[in-house]
């Protein structure tokens, strides 16, 4: 059980850990210090019912159907050699700098805002609905597996909300992005090994 909320837990913060414009849009957030406790709420909490769809569905699904495991476990091996692939090649390329820039706005915008690139963003149903529901379905726990995930999206936005202040000097220079997207893409293909190896 622990190991699964373990293994539920590094895989759901290492896909949130990519750059997007959710994580973005909350760092800036942070550095602003505007409407920071409902942003990240919104979001873990999104991120929360998202991956308990997608355990719920795939975990049905596997036991009633003989031999699916096997394929999502390859799907599974094949989206994370992808999804590190594309996070080496932004590493090598290298990205801009994150300034803290633009405004924030009012409650209602920021939430409306922080909806919109929660819920609109078909990578966020690939990583909690597909890929983190198709993993459960192997795990010993499929509840301990989801609460791991689930932690490791409250942990992660509440961490990188309010955190943002100590982070910005880093974040400024864009090899920290660099070097964030090779660690990304070193542990997406560690856990694709691991699948195809299990």
């Amino acid at each position: 059980m622990l190991q699964s909320a373990v293994a539920g837990f590094s895989l759901g913060f290492s896909l949130i850990l990519a750059i997007g414009a959710q994580n973005a849009f909350v760092l800036r957030a942070g550095l602003r210090r505007a409407h920071v406790f409902a942003i990240c709420l919104t979001c873990a909490l999104s991120d929360a019912v998202l991956i308990a769809a997608g355990v719920a569905g795939f975990g049905a699904l596997a036991t009633a159907v003989p031999g699916l495991e096997w394929g999502m476990r390859l799907f599974g091996a094949a989206f994370l050699f992808w999804y590190g692939a594309r996070a080496f090649l932004a590493a090598w390329r290298g990205g801009a700098a994150l300034e803290a820039e633009g405004q924030v706005g009012s409650l209602r915008a920021a939430l409306l805002t922080c909806l919109a690139l929660t819920w609109l963003n078909p990578h966020v149903y690939l990583d909690t609905v597909v890929l983190l529901g198709s993993i459960a379905a192997q795990a010993s726990s499929r509840p301990a597996f989801a609460a791991g995930a689930m932690t490791a999206s409250f942990v992660f936005f509440f961490s990188l909300g309010y955190g943002a202040r100590l982070l910005a000097p880093l974040f400024a220079r864009p090899v920290a992005w660099r070097l964030l997207d090779a660690l990304v893409g070193a542990v997406m293909w560690a856990i694709g090994l691991g699948l195809l190896l299990h």
